[in-house]
């Protein structure tokens, strides 16, 4: 369905002053529709909201994100105005529908949430320099601080075994011994890598079981393009994306800032020689979050560098599923492009075990001078 047509519509059952202008799509992002909708007032100033649609395919219970995120803004929101009274732009702000309400239901069905539009900002796809890095590393090491008072009780896992890398790599290999779609023969080198690195996939999962990595509310989604930054100083103003917060690990979300944000190469880069580790990257990263996130614990901070090649696998794991099944999952803009990714994941994998001793004794040091 075009959700073109609809776009006024459902802005218009939003409680937002003026008249609606224009709307357009926002293609960056691989699983919600987003629009950005422009609204004029009587004093002749325009104004921006972002509009999305949650996909109810990948979560199954959208009223559930639902309130996952308005517990999760609303709790951000009044720690930041007792410190600072003011919001700062620390997180998005829900806007009620005008019967009440944060969401709308579509006329196509699905629900509709909408969000403030911050001016002045941007999102990077690639870190361009150390400071981009620190910021954004900064940025969700304040959020996970910031909400690890939030009791594990009142969140909701919207999607069951998200970060379940045993499940994961289990899904794989059944994926790929079914072959529903004849790609396995294309991928045995890939599929090789993987079991070779079998071992990996429990061990946080074994430290959690076993209580010495604590379980705490978690963005799950720590990509570099989720932290909204200043346009003239790469200051972060607000992270963003929150569908997937829920009871998690820590070192998942740093994990996977240190797998979008180490390398120069795009998410989906065919030529793997661009795939590599930039170790400064990686410094302000540890630095960034070590410096935002005072509630680490020494687990999480002795397996910081780790989670880094962890999250790259299940990334990886993740983009071959879905190339083996048709690619029905991530969003895609040509063929083979969900391999591409899988295989640039698999190079940073190797990549960042090459430089794992390196980055740990780094987090130790930083770790060491912070106490």
């Amino acid at each position: 369905m075009d959700y073109n047509c609809h776009i006024e519509k459902i802005a218009n059952d939003f409680a937002i002053a003026g008249v609606f202008i224009k709307g357009e799509e926002i293609h960056s992002g691989h699983i919600n529709a987003t629009y950005i909708a422009t609204f004029e007032t009587e004093d002749g100033l325009k104004h921006r909201y972002i509009f999305q649609r949650i996909n109810e395919k990948v979560f199954r219970d959208p009223l559930a994100v639902m309130r996952n995120v308005e517990m999760v803004t609303h709790h951000i929101n009044l720690k930041v105005m007792r410190v600072k009274r003011d919001v700062g732009g620390q997180t998005l702000n829900l806007y009620p529908a005008r019967k009440g309400g944060l969401y709308v239901s579509g006329a196509g069905g699905g629900i509709w949430r909408c969000y403030n539009f911050i001016e002045g900002c941007r999102t990077y796809e690639i870190v361009e320099n150390t400071r981009q890095a620190y910021q954004a590393a900064h940025a969700f090491g304040s959020f996970q601080d910031l909400v690890s008072d939030i009791p594990l009780e009142g969140v909701e896992e919207t999607i069951p075994d998200f970060h379940n890398t045993p499940k994961r790599y289990e899904r794989l290999m059944d994926v790929a011994d079914r072959d529903l779609c004849s790609r396995r023969a294309s991928v045995a080198v890939e599929l090789e890598f993987i079991q070779k690195r079998q071992w990996m996939v429990s061990k946080l999962v074994d430290l959690q079981r076993d209580g010495l990595l604590p379980t705490r509310v978690t963005h799950n989604d720590t990509k570099i393009n989720n932290v909204m930054m200043d346009v003239d100083t790469d200051e972060a103003v607000c992270v963003i994306d929150l569908d997937t917060v829920m009871p998690g690990l820590s070192l998942y979300d740093f994990g996977d800032l240190v797998r979008t944000a180490v390398s120069p190469a795009a998410e989906d880069e065919p030529d793997l020689s661009e795939v590599l580790v930039r170790m400064p990257m990686f410094e302000a990263l540890a630095e960034g979050y070590i410096d935002a996130c005072h509630c680490l614990c020494d687990a999480e901070l002795d397996n910081l560098a780790f989670a880094g090649s962890l999250i790259s696998l299940e990334t990886g794991m993740r983009f071959l599923t879905d190339y083996l099944e048709g690619d029905v999952y991530f969003k895609t803009q040509r063929d083979g492009q969900n391999l591409d990714r899988a295989r640039t994941q698999l190079k940073l994998v190797d990549q960042l075990e090459q430089k794992q001793g390196e980055m740990q004794a780094f987090v130790n040091r930083v770790a060491k001078a912070r106490r």
